[in-house]
C-alpha cells in the first residue's frame, strides 16, 4: 500500500507576498497600457549591446507607480544567454529611506535593434524602446510607444544643463508631454549610515 503524507506548507512571508504582489501589479500595468492608435516609437537602429551594458542613472523620467518618488535610481544592465539581459533596478523613495530592488528580465527583439521586452513577472514582457544612445554610450532614452512611461538616463549621475535640455528636446520631439517628466534627484555618494533592506524583487 502506498502511503501519502500530509505536508503543511508554510504561507508565504509577509515580504515575500509584498514582492509578488508588486511584480504582478507592474507587469499587468506596463502590459494593459501596450495596446494603442500612436505610431510606433522610434529605436535605435543598431545598438552595441556590449557597449550598452552596466550601469545608467536615471536622471528624468515618468515613472510607473513603484518609482513616483524614486531617487538615486540605477538601472544596470548584465548579458545572459540571448536573448536575455539580466536587469537591475535599484532606488530609494527618499535619500533617507532603505534601498529597493528589482530584477526584471530584459529580451531583447533583435540583436541589432533597440527594441527589447521587459519581464517582471512571467509571462508578461511590456515594450521596452532605446529610443536614443549617443554615440559614446553615456546617455540614452528609454521609450515606450504609448509615451506613458519615460526613462532617460545617463552614465553619470547629473548631466550639464544644456545636455539635460537637449535630451528633455528629444523626449518631446518622440511624442512625450514635458510637463509629466519628473527630475530623479541624485546624491553620490550616499551617507555611510543610509539604511539598507533586503531586496525588494
Amino acid at each position: 500500500m502506498i502511503s501519502y503524507r500530509h505536508h503543511q506548507v508554510a504561507p508565504l512571508s509577509y515580504a515575500v507576498h509584498a514582492r509578488l504582489v508588486l511584480a504582478v501589479c507592474t507587469g499587468l500595468l506596463l502590459l494593459g497600457c501596450q495596446s494603442t492608435s500612436q505610431p510606433t516609437i522610434a529605436t535605435v537602429d543598431d545598438v552595441d549591446l556590449d557597449r550598452f551594458m552596466g550601469d545608467w542613472y536615471v536622471i528624468a523620467h515618468i515613472p510607473t507607480f513603484i518609482e513616483k518618488s524614486a531617487v538615486n535610481a540605477i538601472e544596470s544592465y548584465e548579458r545572459g544567454k540571448p536573448p536575455r539581459i539580466s536587469t537591475t533596478f535599484r532606488f530609494r523613495k527618499g535619500f533617507d529611506e532603505p534601498v529597493k530592488t528589482y530584477h526584471p528580465t530584459g529580451f531583447v527583439r533583435d540583436d541589432s535593434d533597440g527594441h527589447w521586452g521587459m519581464q517582471f513577472l512571467w509571462p508578461i514582457k511590456a515594450e521596452y524602446r532605446i529610443s536614443y544612445v549617443d554615440a559614446d554610450y553615456r546617455t540614452t532614452i528609454i521609450g515606450r510607444t504609448k509615451r506613458d512611461y519615460l526613462w532617460i538616463m545617463a552614465r553619470e549621475p547629473e548631466l550639464p544643463a544644456a545636455e539635460l535640455e537637449a535630451l528633455l528636446a528629444r523626449a518631446v520631439d518622440l511624442g512625450y508631454d514635458r510637463t509629466a517628466i519628473r527630475m530623479v534627484p541624485q546624491r553620490w555618494p550616499e551617507p555611510a549610515g543610509a539604511p539598507a533592506a533586503p531586496e525588494a524583487g
